[in-house]
């Protein structure tokens, strides 16, 4: 039986309360009753500690229980294994916890980078790598391109006239389930540098505001004129209309001649939307604010 983690994390505070007085005493609630269960399992004697009500601690009890630890080759009091990968889980000791380990792609985003030609692999248009964030030397991009949609991405090249001005922009997948955590690392570590950031996404409801959450400082768009005879209503969802309200407050703060106002009217009050899939025509970036 392994030391259960809400155990784990008992222990753990009964140690730092130690450092401060001789014995701790605990009620019995479900964590001392694992401790307990466990105790009994590895013939660690609780004997005058224990009654019906609580469980006394002191040094010697937390010395013992290390002790089987060891021998079992269990990461010791005092070390928790929530955060750290499955791996960095192994160097502690033999066992894992599931429940609280750092996702395997915590970390990661998908990158497209200029093709990298590779012995035994076709060439491809671009290079799509899995990369680990923290990884990546920011100050060697000159923008960040943040792609909505995993179909667009893959296809996503920005040999564009509106990034002309952009030297080697680092393009990456906005990410889902998968990669979703990483990215916010990277947004987060990009809106520091203050440098250009493209949302290139649908021209929706939600594509705005996903853009607004990952503070982005641009929307990738065809040009006003060209979006305003191609956007549909059938591209309007109506589960996004709650996210309306925040995008219809974000217009009205918007200055009298700034460019996304055509853009907002269009999407919020004509009620016309277009999936990224479906844009065409001349792109332009778009301050969001």
């Amino acid at each position: 039986m392994n030391l259960p983690s809400r155990a784990r994390n008992g222990l753990n505070g009964v140690a730092r309360e130690l450092l401060r007085q001789p014995t701790v005493e605990k009620p019995r609630r479900q964590w001392v009753d694992d401790v307990v269960a466990w105790c009994h399992q590895h013939d660690i004697d609780l004997a005058t500690r224990i009654n019906s009500k609580a469980l006394r601690f002191d040094t010697a009890l937390l010395a013992q229980i290390n002790d089987v630890l060891e021998s079992a080759r269990l990461a010791p009091l005092g070390r928790s294994l929530s955060g750290l990968t499955s791996s960095a889980q192994a160097k502690e000791g033999v066992e894992e916890d599931k429940a609280t380990r750092e996702s395997p792609r915590a970390r990661r985003v998908l990158v497209s980078f200029p093709p990298q030609p590779t012995t035994g692999l076709a060439n491809e248009p671009r290079a799509i790598r899995d990369v680990d964030v923290l990884g990546l030397k920011l100050s060697a991009f000159s923008a960040l391109i943040q792609v909505e949609n995993l179909d667009s991405f893959y296809e996503f090249s920005p040999e564009l006239p509106a990034l002309s001005g952009y030297v080697n922009p680092l393009v990456v997948y906005r990410g889902d389930s998968h990669y979703g955590g990483g990215f916010a690392l990277l947004a987060e570590a990009w809106h520091k540098t203050r440098r250009t950031h493209i949302y290139a996404g649908d021209f929706d409801v939600k594509g705005v505001t996903l853009a607004l959450d990952s503070n982005a400082t641009h929307l990738l768009l065809p040009d006003i004129e060209w979006l305003t005879q191609k956007a549909t209503p059938l591209h309007v969802p109506a589960e996004q209309f709650p996210y309306q309200r925040r995008l219809r407050k974000h217009l009205t703060a918007l200055p009298s001649a700034h460019p996304l106002r055509e853009y907002m009217t269009l999407l919020l009050e004509k009620q016309r939307g277009l999936k990224q899939q479906w844009l065409g025509g001349e792109l332009v970036h778009v301050a969001l604010s």
